[in-house]
């Protein structure tokens, strides 16, 4: 690990990792619900007769619905969805979502947050969600640790992932923080090449289907295969931040 900070500081010019804050995707991280994401997708295209790949919103999890849409209209229709063909495309997405999501937290996630926060660091959520009543899900499940303050999710971003728009973002909601005082915690290859993009310490949590090669070619600084062997590194994660200089 020391070695991979160490790339990362030489790699952006920083002298040392002080840390303030860590920046939290959600769907894959926070929660179990990727693959009730696959499956509402991959149903809702077939229904309207579009061809998706497998695995593939695995691969564009963080993207705008619109963009995801448009970029399978493209594919299929050579044309992008009339503004009523996403609404109600989405809708019907929305409603298999709710059908087939179980709402489970990623295990190891509460070990994980009060580690953060008995460290004295602050949670940030950057999520590519649009979610209604997202809070109040997240406060009901995690009391007393996002606010709408300390959240970044669709209906702020005007891009995106994978551009760094809104990891930028996570970093001015901690407190108008510099890339090497936060590090995010992701799990989908566009949001580790957005926190990449936006020079922050990027772990990779492999939860789902896809090979490690394709979160470390996003630009992954640390890859670990599940949130319980994240836990058991980051304290020594911690460590090290206070202690490696250049």
């Amino acid at each position: 690990m020391t070695e991979k900070i160490t790339n990362y500081l030489q790699t952006n010019n920083f002298s040392n990792l002080d840390l303030h804050a860590v920046l939290f995707d959600m769907d894959g991280i926070i929660y179990h619900s990727m693959p009730a994401h696959e499956i509402s997708w991959q149903q809702t295209m077939q229904e309207w007769g579009l061809k998706a790949e497998p695995n593939e919103f695995f691969l564009q999890e963080g993207r705008p619905a619109k963009f995801t849409t448009n970029l399978i209209f493209q594919r299929n229709l050579k044309r992008d969805a009339t503004e009523q063909e996403f609404e109600d495309l989405y809708k019907r997405k929305t409603e298999l979502f709710f059908e087939h999501d179980k709402g489970e937290l990623i295990p190891g996630i509460k070990e994980t947050i009060k580690i953060v926060q008995d460290s004295g660091l602050i949670p940030i959520l950057v999520t590519g969600s649009g979610q209604s009543g997202l809070y109040e899900r997240l406060n009901g499940d995690l009391p007393n640790v996002f606010t709408p303050e300390n959240m970044v999710t669709a209906f702020e971003v005007e891009i995106g992932k994978p551009h760094p728009e809104p990891y930028l973002m996570g970093l001015q909601k901690a407190g108008n923080l510099q890339p090497n005082q936060a590090f995010v915690l992701e799990n989908a290859p566009l949001g580790v090449e957005s926190a990449h993009r936006a020079n922050i310490f990027t772990v990779a949590v492999n939860t789902g289907p896809l090979t490690d090669d394709v979160l470390l070619n996003a630009g992954a600084d640390l890859l670990m295969d599940s949130m319980d062997l994240f836990n058991s590194a980051l304290p020594k994660l911690l460590e090290l931040s206070k202690t490696i200089k250049i």
